[in-house]
């Protein structure tokens, strides 16, 4: 892929990583709170997790999930003792003080509050602290004690891998946020996922999709020894529990900002209002922007023989498909290699391009173009454009995208691809530059040809888990950020216990 395209926006660290450095000093803390501190914090959090329980139960019991009835004398004595039972919870795990800046609105004046950075687990402490409503995961509900507590709150629940099931969760939250103050405030976490604070990624356009007001709120944590984060890649949900009740003090700080009222604009552009009120929240906690999804994890993710070295050129790539608003599948993917098959070696100009994927010429695909220019008259060979397409739609099968390169390159009578047909495939594949392969054909210990078959190198692969380390000789991209990975065969850290 070419290099020109610059860098993602604010790619610079990984927001799903989180590595924690001990000091001398950190580790004797550490040991001396583990045996004197940590077990009864741990009996005491118990305790009054289970205490709360009770009276969740008793106030869910008969409630409908559509109406919201008139709140009764009992359930406002339970929803106090609810409120007392989680301070005095998050008090014994060492969040002795929460400071609050600003102030938080009715829900008449914002239904919905956004929230961000979402990093932790512990993020639920303004949640517990104001009893807002929140949208989550629907196995949420079924985690012993702590479902009910969450469906005390009347959640919004959503299945992620169902896309109707994300349609009715933002059907849900319009009928809510219309209803005039009616129903609690819905607090929502716009990022959808965990990341390390580092930066704000790509906010979902759930929350903005009413086109009605919303009140930004940030955290920040301020411990400095940073036990709290939990991300896709670092400490597992027990360390961190460990870590942060042996701290003597956990830090948070909320702050409420002001009331953020859409413009006609951003009323029909939800995408547009999301992205206007993420900058506003990145300005006041003092950190970038970051043009990554929670989907992009699995592009700095990868694994297997031939997981992705360097991602910052396929995270590129995907950020403009997304801004031109092509979706991949298998259908679609095996659709374009054979239009591509019989392409060959067709190069192809913008406007080709453009008719290829049935898009009109716009800016965004002009970028896109540009990552693939092979010449001076502005052509591109659009087998790398697939090949690029199934890298990033399947990060993680990479045996998958090499047999679908191989159908667009190999030779109908041999099923052969040529050295250097190979080798941009893997540039490719791997986000690297300048891929060698004179060991690889060394090793193969065939007359050198020059080519290779599918099989041949599968079987190959098979026998050499160490493919990419050992066979392989590759440049990274000296522009591109790369994600610094354990230093082992097939980017799995076995030391993480998440």
């Amino acid at each position: 892929m070419n290099s020109s395209g610059g860098r993602p926006s604010g790619w610079g660290r990984n927001p799903f990583v989180h590595t924690l450095k001990f000091s001398l000093a950190d580790k004797i803390k550490i040991g001396l709170m583990s045996v004197t501190v940590f077990p009864v914090r741990l009996l005491l959090v118990s305790f009054l997790m289970l205490l709360a329980w009770p009276f969740a139960f008793a106030a869910s019991l008969g409630r409908s999930e559509f109406v919201v009835e008139p709140q009764s004398w009992w359930r406002s004595f339970i929803d106090l003792s609810l409120r007392v039972i989680m301070r005095a919870m998050w008090f014994c795990g060492g969040f002795h003080w929460i400071k609050v800046k600003g102030q938080r609105v009715a829900p008449s004046e914002a239904p919905i509050i956004t929230v961000a950075p979402h990093s932790t687990y512990f993020d639920a402490i303004p949640v517990t602290c104001t009893m807002c409503s929140i949208v989550t995961k629907l196995e949420s509900g079924s985690i012993p004690v702590w479902g009910t507590l969450i469906r005390y709150i009347r959640p919004v629940f959503v299945f992620r891998t169902d896309q109707d099931s994300r349609k009715q969760t933002v059907e849900e939250i319009k009928r809510r946020a219309h209803s005039g103050g009616a129903w609690p405030q819905i607090m929502i976490f716009p990022e959808g996922t965990c990341t390390n604070r580092s930066s704000l990624i790509l906010f979902k356009a759930g929350a903005f999709i009413p086109g009605l007001p919303v009140q930004p709120a940030v955290l920040r944590y301020r411990n400095k020894l940073d036990t709290i984060s939990w991300t896709w890649r670092g400490p597992g949900a027990f360390k961190i529990l460990w870590l942060t009740l042996c701290q003597p003090h956990n830090s948070i700080e909320i702050e409420y900002l002001p009331v953020y009222t859409p413009s006609d604009e951003e009323k029909e552009n939800p995408t547009l209002f999301a992205n206007n009120v993420r900058k506003i929240m990145a300005e006041a906690l003092e950190v970038p922007l970051t043009d990554l999804t929670f989907e992009d994890r699995e592009i700095t993710f990868s694994h297997g023989p031939l997981r992705i070295q360097n991602p910052s050129s396929l995270l590129e790539f995907n950020q403009l498909l997304r801004r031109l608003g092509l979706k991949t599948t298998e259908i679609l993917l095996k659709e374009q290699a054979s239009r591509a098959r019989k392409l060959q070696r067709h190069q192809l100009s913008l406007e080709d391009l453009a008719c290829f994927l049935h898009l009109p010429v716009t800016e965004t695909l002009k970028q896109l173009h540009s990552l693939f220019v092979e010449d001076e008259e502005g052509h591109i060979d659009i087998r790398h454009f697939v090949i690029a397409m199934s890298t990033i739609y399947r990060p993680s099968r990479s045996m998958e995208t090499l047999k679908l390169a191989f159908e667009m390159y190999e030779n109908e009578d041999s099923g052969e691809v040529h050295e250097d047909e190979l080798t941009s495939t893997l540039e490719i594949m791997l986000g690297v530059k300048e891929v060698e392969l004179s060991i690889l054909f060394l090793e193969l210990g065939e007359p050198d040809t020059g080519k290779i078959t599918y099989d041949e190198l599968h079987h190959f692969i098979e026998k050499h888990p160490c493919f990419v380390q050992d066979y392989l000789d590759f440049k990274e991209h000296p522009r591109k950020f790369c994600v610094r990975r354990p230093d082992t065969c097939n980017g799995q850290n076995h030391d993480k216990d998440n």
